[in-house]
């Protein structure tokens, strides 16, 4: 019996330890989110994290300028598509993504990354598929809440947008021919 509960205090702590190291397991502090939107009968999906301002400055300071963000926050974002898309001109294959930015006080890029189901921060800019200009604008009112939404405009586009503090980020998506 002793044997039993040494094997199961060993196993207990091994779990524990592996746990407190592993971003996998560690404890997400943003509520997830999925945003969708349905072009030529299929539905394109964004899973990502929602981070709060909580009174603090994001842009340039919290998410840095002339840095890769997550784009979110805990897991990476990651984009899902049944059907070939053209996103801000740039051709994009049916598949899984994953979506970064690279935050300017400019001009911001998104990045469409071949690399998917890792943690947030691990980015590896070999696997980008495309970099693509975001048209930046200014909200009427900060935005406290990360929010990341598809505004269809008709059967074949959309605008993703991206939203956070004063910042409103936006890039044209539609569905290209096999």
């Amino acid at each position: 019996m002793n044997l039993t509960k040494h094997r199961l205090f060993l196993l207990f702590t091994v779990v524990a330890l592996t746990a407190a190291v592993s971003p996998t397991f560690a404890q997400k502090v943003s509520p997830a989110a999925k945003t969708e939107v349905t072009l030529a009968g299929k539905a394109i999906s964004i899973d990502y994290s929602r981070p709060y301002m909580k009174g603090r400055k994001i842009m340039g300071n919290l998410v840095p300028y002339g840095r890769v963000w997550r784009t979110g926050a805990d897991d990476a974002t990651a984009l899902k598509t049944p059907v070939n898309l053209e996103i801000g001109g740039v051709r994009v294959p049916a598949g899984n993504y994953t979506i970064y930015t690279l935050p300017s006080e400019g001009t911001w890029k998104l990045i469409i990354n071949k690399q998917t189901g890792q943690w947030g921060t691990e980015y590896d800019e070999k696997r980008d598929l495309a970099r693509v200009d975001l048209k930046k604008s200014a909200l009427d009112q900060p935005l406290e809440q990360f929010t990341i939404e598809f505004v269809k405009k008709n059967e074949k586009s959309a605008d993703l947008i991206l939203e956070w503090e004063s910042t409103k980020l936006s890039v044209p998506v539609r569905v290209t021919p096999e």
